[in-house]
């Protein structure tokens, strides 16, 4: 088997449509309640890649296994330097270390791009495989917002985790 992990490319949208699909009507990953088509995930990826933020594949013996991005933490020029990071696997591909690999290049990308911390907004505090993944990936716990989303018929609460990205709060942004 063999995996690599590229920049996400028009040609993906079908895959990373059909992923987050599957994330928003079966998990709690996503508050989402509604699939977005892929118009709307063509969208969504070119504000990511305006915004200079990674959006990135893992591609597995040829196939779209998951996808990874980094997007702004919040629209106030103060935070510029945080970045949020989304990571989705094809259910048949989980527990094969891809999202792992996923989140160490997504990591590096951003790192790369000068970024000094990351944050996880982990939908549900009973997410324990994306849990498990951010804490083997460096972040460390941040907070617990309990019962903000309600989605599956049930009140979900909201994991924060952060990681340092380089020097982290060290040195002052260039």
């Amino acid at each position: 088997m063999t995996l690599s992990i590229r920049p996400s490319e028009a040609a993906d949208l079908p895959a990373l449509t059909r992923i987050y699909a599957h994330a928003v009507t079966h998990g709690t990953a996503s508050f989402e309640l509604t699939p977005p088509d892929e118009a709307e995930m063509a969208r969504r990826r070119d504000a990511i890649l305006a915004g200079g933020y990674p959006h990135i594949v893992a591609v597995q013996d040829g196939e779209v296994a998951g996808y990874a991005y980094a997007s702004a933490f919040r629209p106030r020029p103060a935070y510029r330097f945080t970045v949020e990071d989304s990571v989705y696997v094809d259910p048949e591909h989980q527990g094969k270390g891809i999202g792992s690999a996923l989140l160490r290049a997504l990591v590096a990308a951003c790192e790369e791009r000068g970024y000094r911390q990351m944050i996880a907004v982990i939908g549900d505090s009973a997410s324990l495989g994306s849990i498990r993944l951010h804490q083997q990936t460096g972040f460390a716990h941040a907070g617990r917002l309990p019962s903000v989303g309600f989605k599956h018929e049930a009140w979900r609460d909201i994991i924060l985790m952060q990681r340092a990205l380089g020097e982290g709060d060290a040195t002052p942004p260039e």
